[in-house]
């Protein structure tokens, strides 16, 4: 591919920090300006989200405090995908896992995207479903919260109170509806 007016030039990473959930980089990269110098990268693990809407036009979320932003909000289902996992797989097992309630069938890809590229690596794939069924309490205690079927009619309202929390659920919801209007 002809090399695009603009692009930087990298010439391999230092990992400063490394554990499951982070890693920190330091990329020697030159601009397009021919500025050269260790440019900071932060690596976050894939991510993967279910977005379950019901025959109601309701999604499945979860209301929850996050206190990295000192936040109470709503959340789509979703978590780390492991290695070796198929995102698919992970979006539905945390769905049930925070939830108790397990998607029926084959999820449908709704969309994949990068929320932060300017610095940091955060991969997300987003699976829609149109149905699950209910199979008992949450089994991860550590996303304690409130289970919720909540109307898709609310999304503008619960977006501009800043109460739909993370780019994984905003992009998620705001997507499916501006598709399903087509």
């Amino acid at each position: 591919m002809a090399e695009e007016r603009g692009s930087w030039e990298t010439f391999g990473e230092r990992l400063v920090y490394d554990n499951k959930w982070v890693k920190v980089g330091l990329t020697d990269v030159r601009a397009p300006n021919g500025a050269r110098w260790d440019y900071h990268v932060v690596h976050l693990a894939r991510i993967a989200i279910a977005l379950i809407v019901n025959d109601r036009d309701e999604a499945l979320m979860l209301w929850r405090y996050r206190f990295a932003t000192e936040q109470w909000g709503y959340e789509l289902l979703g978590g780390m995908v492991d290695d070796g996992e198929d995102a698919a797989i992970t979006a539905a097992r945390e769905a049930a896992e925070e939830s108790g309630w397990e998607p029926v069938g084959e999820p449908e890809h709704l969309i994949s995207f990068e929320p932060l590229p300017g610095q940091v690596t955060a991969p997300i794939d987003v699976y829609l479903w149109r149905e699950a069924r209910h199979v008992g309490d949450p089994t991860d205690t550590e996303e304690v919260g409130r289970i919720e079927w909540v109307p898709l009619s609310r999304v503008t309202e619960l977006a501009q109170r800043q109460q739909l929390l993370g780019s994984g659920t905003l992009v998620s919801l705001l997507y499916y509806m501006a598709e399903r209007r087509g």
